[in-house]
């Protein structure tokens, strides 16, 4: 088999591991379907919120290492760094569009983690962006009490260092792809009541800074069917 069918190969299973609906089926369980409930997106965070840390914690760990894996098993197949991250944009596109779910999934945020932390220990490339990503990440959660912005910063710094560092043009550029997942994920969220009430620019600018429709982080992140059925009687 050469190495070209290999690659597609492990894109597919890629894709389809990363579309396990792991954080759905556990709400599920649990008697709560996160597509209706809080953020309505199916990934560790509102699973966390929705149900006990106890259940989101093992899915948030899955979903962090299932790209680490698929990298791992690319470049142990002689992939090289940037076949290796067409296959962890593959798991993140599976994550966030997910063929299991009618493409309804999360944001892909943890499976980005594990991907960009994984390929500099892999592979003879500099551990800065992964380094940056992870602090700005850190010390934004800290300061702000909140993700969604330092996670856009520390994605945007992301292909900047790399390039700055004079890493190969395609590992800048599958960067720039995880970027741009990541934001298109957010300005292209599923509609919500709310957003019949704001302005068009103003829901990009909340989606796109704060990945959310609305400026009360507890109301968004705390809905219920019922709420949000209220919403569109009034």
């Amino acid at each position: 088999m050469n190495i070209w069918t290999i690659w597609v190969i492990l894109i597919i299973c890629a894709y389809l591991l990363g579309s396990l609906p792991v954080s759905f089926l556990v709400g599920k369980l649990r008697g709560v379907d996160l597509r209706h409930y809080g953020t309505n997106q199916v990934g560790g965070g509102n699973l966390w919120r929705m149900t006990s840390w106890k259940f989101a914690l093992p899915v948030g760990i899955f979903d962090f290492v299932k790209g680490m894996v698929m990298v791992w098993i690319a470049q142990v197949q002689g992939l090289d760094a940037a076949q290796q991250i067409v296959i962890g944009l593959a798991t993140i596109v599976g994550h966030n569009w997910p063929v299991f779910l009618r493409f309804h999934g999360g944001r892909g945020i943890g499976t980005t983690m594990g991907i960009i932390t994984i390929l500099p220990l892999i592979n003879n490339m500099t551990p800065w962006p992964s380094v940056a990503l992870w602090a700005i990440l850190i010390i934004g959660r800290l300061v702000l009490g909140s993700s969604p912005l330092p996670v856009l910063i520390g994605i945007t710094a992301a292909p900047f260092i790399s390039w700055g560092l004079h890493e190969p043009v395609p590992v800048t550029l599958g960067f720039v792809t995880i970027f741009l997942i990541i934001v298109i994920k957010r300005l292209a969220a599923q509609p919500s009541a709310e957003a019949a009430s704001i302005s068009r620019t103003r829901l990009l600018f909340n989606r796109l800074l704060f990945d959310r429709d609305i400026k009360d982080k507890t109301v968004w992140m705390y809905r219920t069917p019922i709420a949000q059925q209220e919403e569109w009687d009034d």
